[in-house]
């Protein structure tokens, strides 16, 4: 059974202006890209249920997702209220290192999930609430990026229901050459952002920053689907219900990325 959960390498901050500058600007790039395109390309063995294991079905996806995902919005939400912007690089470093534990040893521990999701969250609220407090301009931009993000998460969902876009070898391996193609972009960027003013260009606010954030918006939209592709092959192959906690780090991992993507591109919006 191939089975692939989008793994780690969303750790990267997006915002715009003020204090965080030097924080957001290109940083984060790299993440966990290498285990992001190795488990992508080969994919994940699950195994099916032993003997006396329930096996995985929808409801464990939709269940373990809903969990990891709210803890997420509430850590993000309680570091956005109490302005601990502070906290942004230790949740990065917490967030990266357990996303590349849970990667490599395919990890369905609960607490390292967990703990990950808590991490994310915290940066999360740490950048948006830096983002909103740095000027009316940015006042709200928070709840936009979420109503965006979800939107862009059940689009995509019909999209992958209704077979508008099928998960095929040749659309995997195209989607993981724009993948690559794009982390590649950003890490240029980011070295070059060392000998120049804004680098290439590519996360300025300028009119081609803004096409790079909708190309990049849509590479992680396109990643819901391999997402929920190996979601529906576990269940079909009768994968240990522990899984479940496993595909949703990796939605969590997509999520994250579409977040800060849509957020980065509304505060070039807002300018």
């Amino acid at each position: 059974m191939r089975g692939s959960s989008n793994p780690a390498f969303r750790n990267l901050p997006v915002g715009q202006q003020g204090g965080y500058a030097t924080f957001n600007r290109n940083a984060g790039a790299a993440g966990g890209m290498a285990g992001a395109t190795d488990m992508y390309a080969s994919g994940a063995d699950y195994g099916r249920a032993a003997a006396g294991e329930r096996p995985l079905t929808v409801d464990d996806v939709v269940s373990k997702t809903a969990v990891v995902v709210g803890v997420t919005v509430v850590a993000g939400v309680i570091t956005a209220v109490a302005q601990a912007y502070f906290l942004a690089i230790p949740a990065l470093i917490v967030g990266l290192v357990l996303a590349l534990i849970i990667i490599f040893r395919q990890s369905m521990n609960p607490a390292l999930i967990l703990g990950y999701a808590v991490a994310e969250g915290v940066l999360l609220g740490a950048i948006t609430g830096a983002l909103e407090f740095s000027g009316t301009q940015f006042e709200g931009i928070g709840f936009q990026a979420i109503i965006g993000t979800f939107g862009v998460f059940f689009g995509m969902l019909v999209v992958y229901k209704t077979g508008a876009v099928r998960v095929t070898p040749r659309f995997t391996k195209w989607l993981m050459g724009a993948l690559i193609g794009v982390v590649v972009l950003m890490l240029a960027n980011f070295v070059a952002s060392f000998f120049t003013t804004g680098g290439l260009g590519l996360r300025d606010g300028s009119p081609l920053a803004y096409l790079f954030s909708i190309v990049v918006i849509g590479v992680a939209a396109f990643m819901l689907l391999l997402d929920f592709d190996g979601a529906d092959k576990a269940v079909k192959a009768g994968a240990p219900a522990k899984v479940a906690w496993y595909i949703a780090f990796g939605l969590l991992v997509t999520l994250v990325w579409l977040y800060l993507e849509i957020l980065r591109l509304l505060s070039y919006l807002r300018e």
